[in-house]
């Protein structure tokens, strides 16, 4: 992707920095926890092989297909599929996944293996923020049971699922919250314009 600017309203998202102040005045700030991409090396890989011979890198096939390689310069991970599909995660911006998934797609190349770099695109990104006050959870999942779904003893937070979205958010009752499933950060900004005034209304500070 190449580097771009979004414009919303009066917001501005640049998504080469992994912080971006949201909602004027309310001191709420979102930070890019992980930015999924994947992309197509175009051609069959050797999984063996380039588990013997790539530096970091993890393969049990009995668990799960695919390679896994870490590289630390980037702090990010490579799934590698036989089939030429690799996923690349860990990165803090959509710049940073682009290059990590050509560092991790050159290492595949040094191997031997006739490389690609096709159809390359963010998949998720995960955005957290702190809305510095308490949640009600349980009046938040009565009120709003068609799109949420809290159950406290198998996980401590609420699923919050947008209308008409592939978004999920996912609210804790200290007032943490992250947004998940956006491939672009303007649906992230959306998202949250959208939950910001339904969070609020069931604070529990007032």
């Amino acid at each position: 992707m190449a580097a771009y600017t979004v414009l919303e309203g009066s917001h501005v998202l640049d998504p080469s920095s992994s912080s971006q102040p949201l909602c004027p005045g309310s001191g709420i700030v979102s930070t890019i926890e992980n930015v999924v991409s994947v992309v197509n090396l175009g051609c069959k890989l050797d999984l063996k092989a380039i588990a013997l011979l790539a530096p970091n890198a993890e393969y049990n096939p009995q668990k799960f297909a695919a390679v896994m390689i870490r590289i630390k310069e980037t702090k990010t991970t490579a799934l590698i599929f036989s089939s030429g599909k690799m996923v690349c995660t860990g990165a803090k911006t959509e710049q940073q996944s682009r290059l990590a998934a050509r560092k991790h797609a050159r290492i595949i190349q040094k191997l031997g293996f006739d490389v690609k770099f096709k159809d390359f695109k963010i998949h998720n990104i995960v955005a957290a923020y702190d809305f510095r006050f308490p949640i009600n959870l349980i009046r938040l999942a009565n009120s709003h049971f068609k799109f949420s779904v809290y159950e406290p003893e198998l996980f401590p937070g609420l699923i919050y699922r947008m209308k008409q979205s592939k978004i999920m958010i996912m609210v804790f009752s200290s007032g943490k919250i992250a947004i998940a499933g956006a491939q672009k950060r303007d649906e992230i900004l959306k998202a949250f314009e959208n939950i910001y005034p339904i969070l609020m209304s069931f604070r529990t500070d007032k």
